[in-house]
């Protein structure tokens, strides 16, 4: 690995570099309409810059990458661009999940699953089927999420649990509830990026961001690159990182 990959991988000083970064892509729209271009065009280049990021992902040595895919307010957009965010999806699964796994990748699907189309559905169980046993980066793909959904599914298993007398009220803190969210068996998110220069998490991870280190990024998805990545990265391990305490801790 070259030296400058190492020295983000490793880190440098008392904050190490994130192992889980999760993004919001956010400015595919607005990007295209700065260009005269229909809004199709900013999400078609906007998969572009996943590639890229999934590769320089893996080179950084980041373990987990999560990247906001499609809300549960998506839905509200208009049919047609729906459609194209469909097909979008459609496309970069069969295109792309067989280098994903040669290169190691495994993807995992946080969201709700219920009501999708079946072949939708589908093609998110093949991605994480095929790649199930992959080690080097994990690709969680926030597909049909939002994280108050996910917290209101977690809280309804848990109500379950009481209800049969398999888990006691007095006894649900908040790791219980944690663990009934999408992925319990992730880290947490140690650096969130959003991009287009908006300042918002927009119902992503609110459970998981707790003490997530925000980075907000003023250029629009598809222009997005490494040296953004890398320079985001360079900002998360500049910060002092507490958790709720006095003395800073090297990473989490």
């Amino acid at each position: 690995m070259p030296e400058a990959e190492t020295s983000v991988a490793n880190g440098i000083g008392n904050v190490a570099a994130p192992r889980h970064v999760a993004i919001i892509m956010d400015g595919n729209g607005r990007w295209a309409a700065a260009r005269g271009l229909p809004r199709g065009e900013g999400h078609r280049r906007g998969v572009e810059s996943l590639r890229a990021t999934v590769r320089a992902a893996g080179e950084l040595g980041i373990e987990v990458l999560t990247i906001f895919s499609f809300s549960s307010e998506n839905w509200s957009r208009p049919p047609a661009e729906i459609l194209d965010l469909m097909g979008l999806l459609r496309r970069f699964i069969r295109n792309d999940l067989a280098e994903l796994n040669s290169s190691g990748v495994r993807v995992r699907v946080i969201g709700e699953r219920e009501g999708l189309d079946p072949e939708i559905g589908g093609l998110l169980d093949e991605a994480e089927e095929l790649t199930r046993n992959n080690t080097r980066l994990t690709l969680v793909v926030a597909f049909n999420y939002g994280s108050r959904q996910e917290i209101a599914r977690a809280a309804r298993k848990v109500a379950v649990e009481v209800a049969a007398g398999r888990l006691a009220a007095a006894d649900v803190t908040a790791d219980t509830l944690s663990s009934y969210l999408d992925a319990p068996d992730l880290p947490n998110p140690d650096l969130i990026i959003r991009t287009s220069g908006e300042q918002r998490l927009s119902n992503f991870l609110l459970w998981q961001a707790a003490y997530s280190e925000l980075v907000f990024v003023a250029a629009y998805w598809p222009d997005f690159n490494r040296a953004m990545l890398e320079n985001a990265i360079a900002e998360f391990r500049g910060r002092e990182r507490r958790f709720g305490g006095l003395a800073a801790r090297a990473g989490s």
